[in-house]
Protein backbone atom coordinates (compact mmCIF):
# COMPACT_ATOMS: atom_id res chain seq x y z
CA UNK A 1 0.00 0.00 0.00
CA UNK A 2 1.38 3.34 -0.64
CA UNK A 3 2.05 5.94 2.12
CA UNK A 4 1.59 9.13 2.90
CA UNK A 5 4.32 10.88 1.87
CA UNK A 6 4.87 8.77 -1.59
CA UNK A 7 1.53 9.99 -2.53
CA UNK A 8 2.68 13.49 -1.85
CA UNK A 9 6.41 13.34 -3.57
CA UNK A 10 4.64 12.08 -6.11
CA UNK A 11 2.64 14.39 -6.77
CA UNK A 12 5.29 17.04 -6.58
CA UNK A 13 6.98 15.51 -8.57
CA UNK A 14 4.75 15.26 -11.53
CA UNK A 15 4.19 18.78 -11.19
CA UNK A 16 7.68 19.76 -10.83
CA UNK A 17 7.65 21.46 -8.12
CA UNK A 18 10.73 22.13 -6.12
CA UNK A 19 10.23 21.80 -2.23
CA UNK A 20 11.46 25.44 -1.68
CA UNK A 21 8.93 26.10 -4.48
CA UNK A 22 6.24 24.31 -2.55
CA UNK A 23 7.13 26.02 0.65
CA UNK A 24 6.90 29.76 -0.63
CA UNK A 25 2.96 29.10 -2.19
CA UNK A 26 1.52 27.31 1.01
CA UNK A 27 3.65 29.27 3.49
CA UNK A 28 4.49 25.88 4.87
CA UNK A 29 8.64 25.97 6.33
CA UNK A 30 10.86 23.42 4.07
CA UNK A 31 11.28 21.45 7.16
CA UNK A 32 7.83 20.53 7.90
CA UNK A 33 7.78 19.68 3.59
CA UNK A 34 10.06 17.27 4.01
CA UNK A 35 8.86 16.02 7.22
CA UNK A 36 5.78 14.94 5.58
CA UNK A 37 7.44 13.66 2.90
CA UNK A 38 9.84 11.26 4.60
CA UNK A 39 6.76 10.69 7.28
CA UNK A 40 8.92 12.12 9.97
CA UNK A 41 5.93 13.16 12.27
CA UNK A 42 7.78 13.59 14.73
CA UNK A 43 9.20 16.75 14.00
CA UNK A 44 5.91 18.32 14.16
CA UNK A 45 4.42 20.31 18.12
CA UNK A 46 1.36 17.79 17.91
CA UNK A 47 -0.75 15.78 15.48
CA UNK A 48 -3.08 18.63 14.69
CA UNK A 49 -0.15 20.44 13.11
CA UNK A 50 0.30 17.19 10.61
CA UNK A 51 -3.87 17.28 10.02
CA UNK A 52 -3.74 20.66 9.15
CA UNK A 53 -0.36 20.77 7.38
CA UNK A 54 -1.57 17.42 5.62
CA UNK A 55 -4.66 19.04 4.56
CA UNK A 56 -3.10 22.46 3.22
CA UNK A 57 -0.35 20.30 0.84
CA UNK A 58 -2.68 17.70 -0.51
CA UNK A 59 -4.96 20.60 -1.68
CA UNK A 60 -2.05 22.51 -3.28
CA UNK A 61 -0.77 19.35 -5.01
CA UNK A 62 -4.62 18.99 -6.04
CA UNK A 63 -4.75 15.64 -4.65
CA UNK A 64 -7.86 13.48 -2.64
CA UNK A 65 -7.71 15.19 1.04
CA UNK A 66 -9.19 12.74 2.50
CA UNK A 67 -7.48 9.81 1.42
CA UNK A 68 -4.58 11.45 2.19
CA UNK A 69 -5.70 11.68 5.39
CA UNK A 70 -7.16 7.80 5.70
CA UNK A 71 -3.60 6.53 4.36
CA UNK A 72 -1.53 8.87 7.13
CA UNK A 73 -3.92 7.16 10.23
CA UNK A 74 -3.82 3.89 9.00
CA UNK A 75 0.15 4.40 8.91
CA UNK A 76 0.27 5.78 12.27
CA UNK A 77 -1.85 2.17 12.83
CA UNK A 78 0.99 0.13 11.67
CA UNK A 79 3.44 2.17 13.49
CA UNK A 80 1.74 1.16 17.30
CA UNK A 81 4.17 -1.68 17.88
CA UNK A 82 2.42 -5.23 19.94
CA UNK A 83 3.44 -5.50 23.19
CA UNK A 84 5.65 -8.61 23.62
CA UNK A 85 3.38 -9.71 26.08
CA UNK A 86 0.36 -10.13 24.04
CA UNK A 87 2.55 -12.14 21.76
CA UNK A 88 3.35 -14.73 24.22
CA UNK A 89 1.37 -17.15 25.67
CA UNK A 90 1.35 -18.33 29.41
CA UNK A 91 -0.75 -21.13 30.85
CA UNK A 92 -2.58 -19.59 33.62
CA UNK A 93 -1.91 -21.40 37.28
CA UNK A 94 -4.12 -20.69 39.46
CA UNK A 95 -3.36 -21.30 43.44
CA UNK A 96 -6.28 -23.32 45.11
CA UNK A 97 -7.30 -20.44 47.29
CA UNK A 98 -7.83 -17.67 44.59
CA UNK A 99 -11.41 -19.13 43.51
CA UNK A 100 -12.46 -18.28 46.98
CA UNK A 101 -10.59 -15.44 47.13
CA UNK A 102 -12.22 -14.17 43.78
CA UNK A 103 -15.82 -15.26 45.31
CA UNK A 104 -15.48 -13.23 47.77
CA UNK A 105 -14.30 -10.11 45.91
CA UNK A 106 -17.15 -10.54 43.90
CA UNK A 107 -19.90 -10.23 46.52
CA UNK A 108 -18.14 -7.15 47.84
CA UNK A 109 -18.21 -5.62 44.45
CA UNK A 110 -21.75 -6.52 44.04
CA UNK A 111 -22.59 -5.00 47.17
CA UNK A 112 -20.92 -1.83 46.83
CA UNK A 113 -22.28 -1.40 43.13
CA UNK A 114 -26.06 -2.01 45.04
CA UNK A 115 -24.73 0.87 47.12
CA UNK A 116 -23.63 3.29 43.99
CA UNK A 117 -26.63 2.51 42.24
CA UNK A 118 -28.82 3.96 44.94
CA UNK A 119 -26.72 7.18 45.81
CA UNK A 120 -27.05 7.89 41.90
CA UNK A 121 -30.75 7.17 42.15
CA UNK A 122 -31.98 9.42 44.63
CA UNK A 123 -29.66 12.29 43.59
CA UNK A 124 -31.46 12.13 40.39
CA UNK A 125 -34.76 12.16 41.90
CA UNK A 126 -37.30 14.84 40.61
CA UNK A 127 -37.23 16.82 44.03
CA UNK A 128 -33.64 16.56 44.79
CA UNK A 129 -32.60 20.28 45.00
CA UNK A 130 -29.05 19.39 43.36
CA UNK A 131 -30.30 18.66 40.21
CA UNK A 132 -28.94 21.59 38.13
CA UNK A 133 -32.08 22.86 35.71
CA UNK A 134 -30.67 25.63 33.34
CA UNK A 135 -33.38 28.37 32.38
CA UNK A 136 -34.35 29.12 28.87
CA UNK A 137 -32.61 32.84 28.02
CA UNK A 138 -34.58 35.49 26.32
CA UNK A 139 -32.71 37.75 24.19
CA UNK A 140 -33.40 41.27 22.83
CA UNK A 141 -31.15 42.31 19.85
CA UNK A 142 -30.31 46.27 20.36
CA UNK A 143 -28.80 47.68 17.31
CA UNK A 144 -28.42 45.77 13.83
CA UNK A 145 -26.56 42.48 15.36
CA UNK A 146 -26.16 40.07 18.20
CA UNK A 147 -22.90 37.16 18.32
CA UNK A 148 -23.93 35.18 21.35
CA UNK A 149 -23.51 31.68 22.32
CA UNK A 150 -27.01 30.07 22.44
CA UNK A 151 -28.76 26.90 24.22
CA UNK A 152 -31.73 24.56 23.37
CA UNK A 153 -34.85 26.57 23.91
CA UNK A 154 -33.13 30.30 24.15
CA UNK A 155 -34.75 32.81 22.51
CA UNK A 156 -33.96 36.27 20.57
CA UNK A 157 -36.55 38.95 19.90
CA UNK A 158 -35.40 41.42 16.98
CA UNK A 159 -37.23 44.60 15.62
CA UNK A 160 -38.41 44.67 11.82
CA UNK A 161 -40.25 47.81 11.54
CA UNK A 162 -42.74 48.60 14.77
CA UNK A 163 -42.65 44.61 14.78
CA UNK A 164 -41.43 42.34 17.38
CA UNK A 165 -40.41 38.34 16.11
CA UNK A 166 -39.41 35.43 18.36
CA UNK A 167 -37.03 32.98 17.12
CA UNK A 168 -35.74 30.15 19.60
CA UNK A 169 -33.02 27.52 19.24
CA UNK A 170 -35.29 24.96 19.29
CA UNK A 171 -32.36 21.50 18.50
CA UNK A 172 -28.61 20.54 18.69
CA UNK A 173 -27.61 17.68 17.43
CA UNK A 174 -26.15 17.15 13.90
CA UNK A 175 -26.90 20.73 12.91
CA UNK A 176 -28.64 23.51 14.48
CA UNK A 177 -32.29 24.48 13.89
CA UNK A 178 -33.58 27.52 14.75
CA UNK A 179 -37.27 28.32 14.53
CA UNK A 180 -38.57 31.34 12.77
CA UNK A 181 -41.65 33.37 11.97
CA UNK A 182 -40.70 32.16 8.40
CA UNK A 183 -40.08 28.47 9.35
CA UNK A 184 -37.34 26.31 10.74
CA UNK A 185 -33.53 27.02 9.92
CA UNK A 186 -31.48 24.33 9.89
CA UNK A 187 -27.74 24.93 9.39
CA UNK A 188 -24.03 23.67 9.80
CA UNK A 189 -21.13 24.71 11.38
CA UNK A 190 -19.97 27.93 9.55
CA UNK A 191 -23.19 28.32 7.15
CA UNK A 192 -25.65 31.49 7.03
CA UNK A 193 -28.84 31.70 6.18
CA UNK A 194 -31.47 34.92 4.90
CA UNK A 195 -34.86 35.00 6.49
CA UNK A 196 -37.88 36.93 5.50
CA UNK A 197 -39.32 37.54 8.69
CA UNK A 198 -41.85 40.18 7.72
CA UNK A 199 -43.19 38.19 4.84
CA UNK A 200 -42.45 41.32 2.17
CA UNK A 201 -40.46 38.34 -0.25
CA UNK A 202 -37.11 40.56 0.45
CA UNK A 203 -34.33 39.26 3.07
CA UNK A 204 -34.50 41.06 6.41
CA UNK A 205 -32.24 38.48 8.79
CA UNK A 206 -28.59 36.98 8.36
CA UNK A 207 -28.07 34.05 10.44
CA UNK A 208 -24.57 32.67 10.63
CA UNK A 209 -23.68 29.42 12.68
CA UNK A 210 -20.05 30.46 13.88
CA UNK A 211 -19.26 27.34 16.33
CA UNK A 212 -20.74 24.21 17.43
CA UNK A 213 -19.89 20.76 18.51
CA UNK A 214 -22.47 17.95 16.81
CA UNK A 215 -24.37 16.18 18.82
CA UNK A 216 -23.25 17.84 22.39
CA UNK A 217 -25.72 21.04 23.20
CA UNK A 218 -23.90 21.07 26.60
CA UNK A 219 -21.83 23.32 24.31
CA UNK A 220 -24.58 24.94 22.92
CA UNK A 221 -23.77 27.35 19.95
CA UNK A 222 -22.30 30.95 18.67
CA UNK A 223 -24.63 31.84 16.55
CA UNK A 224 -24.07 35.29 14.68
CA UNK A 225 -27.73 37.51 13.98
CA UNK A 226 -27.59 40.36 11.73
CA UNK A 227 -30.32 42.77 10.10
CA UNK A 228 -29.97 43.12 6.05
CA UNK A 229 -30.54 46.62 5.13
CA UNK A 230 -31.21 46.10 1.40
CA UNK A 231 -32.03 49.72 0.67
CA UNK A 232 -28.60 50.84 2.82
CA UNK A 233 -26.61 48.42 0.64
CA UNK A 234 -28.22 49.62 -2.82
CA UNK A 235 -27.59 53.61 -2.18
CA UNK A 236 -23.93 53.16 -0.64
CA UNK A 237 -23.24 50.06 -3.85
CA UNK A 238 -24.47 53.17 -6.36
CA UNK A 239 -21.77 55.64 -4.47
CA UNK A 240 -18.61 52.95 -3.11
CA UNK A 241 -18.36 49.93 -5.25
CA UNK A 242 -16.06 48.81 -2.39
CA UNK A 243 -17.69 49.10 1.17
CA UNK A 244 -20.66 48.75 0.26
CA UNK A 245 -20.27 44.41 0.37
CA UNK A 246 -21.90 42.95 2.64
CA UNK A 247 -19.93 39.64 2.00
CA UNK A 248 -17.29 38.86 -1.23
CA UNK A 249 -15.93 35.68 -2.36
CA UNK A 250 -11.88 35.81 -1.91
CA UNK A 251 -11.96 31.89 -3.08
CA UNK A 252 -14.41 30.21 -5.05
CA UNK A 253 -16.20 26.57 -4.17
CA UNK A 254 -13.69 23.87 -3.04
CA UNK A 255 -14.66 20.59 -1.82
CA UNK A 256 -12.96 20.89 1.87
CA UNK A 257 -12.15 24.28 3.93
CA UNK A 258 -8.26 24.17 3.92
CA UNK A 259 -6.13 26.49 6.31
CA UNK A 260 -5.17 29.57 4.43
CA UNK A 261 -3.02 32.57 5.43
CA UNK A 262 -3.76 36.47 6.13
CA UNK A 263 -0.47 38.18 4.59
CA UNK A 264 -0.08 42.18 5.31
CA UNK A 265 2.53 44.17 4.08
CA UNK A 266 1.55 47.78 5.94
CA UNK A 267 2.28 50.89 3.72
CA UNK A 268 1.37 53.47 7.02
CA UNK A 269 0.84 53.94 10.84
CA UNK A 270 -2.53 51.56 11.79
CA UNK A 271 -3.69 50.21 14.73
CA UNK A 272 -4.42 46.33 13.72
CA UNK A 273 -6.25 44.03 15.58
CA UNK A 274 -6.98 40.06 14.51
CA UNK A 275 -8.93 36.83 16.52
CA UNK A 276 -8.55 33.36 14.95
CA UNK A 277 -11.56 31.81 14.65
CA UNK A 278 -11.63 28.04 15.50
CA UNK A 279 -14.42 25.96 17.16
CA UNK A 280 -11.98 23.82 18.99
CA UNK A 281 -9.19 26.38 20.14
CA UNK A 282 -10.00 29.91 19.84
CA UNK A 283 -7.28 31.80 20.65
CA UNK A 284 -6.70 35.38 22.31
CA UNK A 285 -7.46 38.65 20.40
CA UNK A 286 -3.96 40.06 19.19
CA UNK A 287 -3.59 43.76 18.76
CA UNK A 288 -0.90 46.24 17.38
CA UNK A 289 0.53 49.50 16.14
CA UNK A 290 2.11 48.83 12.67
CA UNK A 291 4.34 51.25 11.02
CA UNK A 292 5.52 51.10 7.57
CA UNK A 293 7.03 47.99 6.13
CA UNK A 294 5.81 46.19 9.24
CA UNK A 295 5.09 42.64 7.75
CA UNK A 296 2.05 40.35 9.28
CA UNK A 297 1.40 36.89 8.24
CA UNK A 298 -1.55 34.80 10.03
CA UNK A 299 -2.58 31.58 9.19
CA UNK A 300 -5.81 29.83 10.34
CA UNK A 301 -8.16 26.64 9.58
CA UNK A 302 -11.82 27.89 9.52
CA UNK A 303 -11.35 31.70 9.38
CA UNK A 304 -10.11 35.36 10.81
CA UNK A 305 -12.01 38.22 12.74
CA UNK A 306 -9.47 41.66 11.84
CA UNK A 307 -10.31 45.12 13.02
CA UNK A 308 -8.28 48.12 11.15
CA UNK A 309 -8.07 51.82 11.82
CA UNK A 310 -7.17 52.22 8.22
CA UNK A 311 -8.64 50.21 5.87
CA UNK A 312 -5.74 51.30 3.42
CA UNK A 313 -3.22 51.66 5.62
CA UNK A 314 -1.74 48.23 4.42
CA UNK A 315 -2.01 45.76 1.48
CA UNK A 316 -3.57 42.48 2.19
CA UNK A 317 -3.75 38.87 -0.24
CA UNK A 318 -4.79 35.75 0.93
CA UNK A 319 -2.62 32.76 0.54
CA UNK A 320 -4.08 29.32 -0.04
CA UNK A 321 -4.59 26.22 -1.97
CA UNK A 322 -1.57 27.44 -4.20
CA UNK A 323 -2.81 30.61 -4.82
CA UNK A 324 -2.00 34.30 -4.12
CA UNK A 325 -5.08 36.60 -4.06
CA UNK A 326 -5.16 40.12 -3.43
CA UNK A 327 -7.92 41.47 -1.18
CA UNK A 328 -9.33 44.98 -0.78
CA UNK A 329 -11.19 45.85 2.91
CA UNK A 330 -12.02 49.38 2.28
CA UNK A 331 -11.38 52.99 1.66
CA UNK A 332 -8.52 55.53 2.99
CA UNK A 333 -8.92 55.88 6.43
CA UNK A 334 -11.82 53.88 7.26
CA UNK A 335 -11.93 51.63 10.22
CA UNK A 336 -13.21 48.18 9.17
CA UNK A 337 -14.08 45.36 10.78
CA UNK A 338 -14.72 42.06 9.24
CA UNK A 339 -14.62 38.16 9.29
CA UNK A 340 -12.35 36.22 6.69
CA UNK A 341 -13.76 32.57 6.86
CA UNK A 342 -15.07 29.60 5.31
CA UNK A 343 -18.92 29.41 4.76
CA UNK A 344 -20.39 25.99 3.15
CA UNK A 345 -23.05 25.63 0.72
CA UNK A 346 -24.89 23.13 -1.46
CA UNK A 347 -21.79 20.83 -0.13
CA UNK A 348 -19.27 23.00 -1.27
CA UNK A 349 -16.59 25.78 0.78
CA UNK A 350 -16.24 29.22 -0.01
CA UNK A 351 -14.19 31.82 1.79
CA UNK A 352 -15.67 34.95 2.11
CA UNK A 353 -14.91 38.34 3.47
CA UNK A 354 -17.55 39.51 5.53
CA UNK A 355 -18.13 43.05 6.98
CA UNK A 356 -19.42 42.90 10.50
CA UNK A 357 -19.49 46.62 10.86
CA UNK A 358 -18.58 50.37 8.90
CA UNK A 359 -17.36 53.35 10.32
CA UNK A 360 -15.18 55.83 9.88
Amino acid sequence: MESPGEKLRTARNEKKLSIDQVSHDTNITVRYIEALEEENYGVFPGEPYVIGFLKNYSAYLELDVQKILSLYKAFRIQEQPVPVEQLLKHQPKFPKFIIPVIIILGLLGAGGWGVYQFILNWQNRPDNPKTAVRIPVDYIMEGHSLERRFYKNDSILIQIGAEMYKLELFNLSEAVTIRTPAGSVILDLSQEAHVDLNNDEIPDLRITVADFAKNNADMGALIYFNLIDADSIYNAGAANPVTASVSTTVIPASSSAYPFTLQSVFQGYCMFRWEILNEQDRKDKNEKYFQRSDELNIQAQNGIRIWTSNAQAARFQIIGGGRVIPLEIGTPGEVVVADIRWVRNDNQYRLMFIRLETGS
